[in-house]
């Protein structure tokens, strides 16, 4: 008798478990609402991690001296003004890019990295 209560039991922590863990699988991703970042979004990371690469490239050109002060300056405020952008994308979209608001957030994002390597380059 206390085996089958035991073995009962067993089975409703491992069913409650296993459907604990499908809904918090669930809400990770979904859509958060307007300005909130979903984390599982693949577009959001894929541009979060460029920019990303892109901070410690500035960061690493002041720490080596290749990059002036303006230089710095000038490559900060480009990277803050597509930051804003990305978030008011976000902020339509319940958090997520469109492939096109991604497609122009790298195009930007390309503009910087060149001159981001012309800066470092330039032998001032």
């Amino acid at each position: 008798m206390t085996n089958k209560i035991t073995n009962s039991l067993i089975a409703l922590t491992v069913g409650g478990l296993m459907l604990a863990g499908s809904a918090a699988a669930q809400t990770a991703t979904s859509g958060a609402g307007p300005g909130v970042v979903d984390p599982g979004h693949p577009r959001v990371n894929q541009v979060n991690r460029r920019k990303a690469r892109q901070q410690k490239r500035i960061a690493k050109g002041v720490k080596n001296g290749s990059l002036s002060p303006k230089e710095t300056a000038h490559l900060e405020k480009r990277e803050a003004s597509v930051q804003r952008q990305e978030q008011r994308d976000m902020a339509k979209h319940n958090g997520h890019l469109t492939k096109a608001e991604q497609r122009q957030l790298n195009r930007r994002q390309n503009r910087i990295s060149r001159s981001i390597y012309r800066d470092k380059h330039n032998n001032k």
